[in-house]
């Protein structure tokens, strides 16, 4: 119960994504809903409303948005994350993305991997960033935030 079952991205208003970006972004959405672990923990001595959750991602007055909703469409929570301490994780990773989209057309797997290391790690700084901003409104794995964290980038790019 301490899941996300549904995920929707409020991108209608952001230009069109490359195809590379829109790939990775149904490619988190997938691997996200197939696995994932998401707990909003108690405050206040409130109880908490059980999961599985609907969660709505967004960008509104230049900060993240999650809008957490029981799947009976029940208010759970919402809380905004200031953009900022994402601001220069998200840059790297779209600047080694672009890196390494390019180098798929023509390095050598030795040249690819090399940059697809160095992709992996800033993955993991920016989903260590997401676990930081996150505690005390809810609780994620890593693999949680590493795809969250991709949604997040999705919302940038056009941001």
């Amino acid at each position: 119960m301490t899941r996300i079952a549904h995920i929707e991205l409020d991108d209608g208003n952001l230009p069109a994504p490359t195809p590379e970006i829109e790939q990775e972004r149904k490619v988190a959405m997938f691997d996200l809903l197939e696995d994932n672990s998401f707990k909003l923990p108690e405050r206040d001595d409130r109880p908490v409303p059980e999961g599985p959750y609907h969660v709505g991602l967004s960008i509104r007055e230049k900060r993240l948005v999650f809008d957490v909703t029981t799947e009976g469409h029940e208010k759970a929570a919402e809380f905004h994350l200031s953009l900022g301490p994402f601001r220069q994780v998200v840059k790297d990773y779209f600047a080694i993305c672009e890196s390494y989209f390019e180098a798929v057309k023509t390095m050598p797997p030795s040249q690819i991997e090399t940059i697809d290391m160095a992709r992996r790690g800033i993955h993991n700084e920016g989903a260590r960033v997401l676990q930081e901003r996150l505690e005390g409104k809810a609780e994620v794995d890593i693999d949680t935030a590493r795809r969250l964290f991709t949604l997040i980038c999705v919302l940038h790019f056009g941001a």
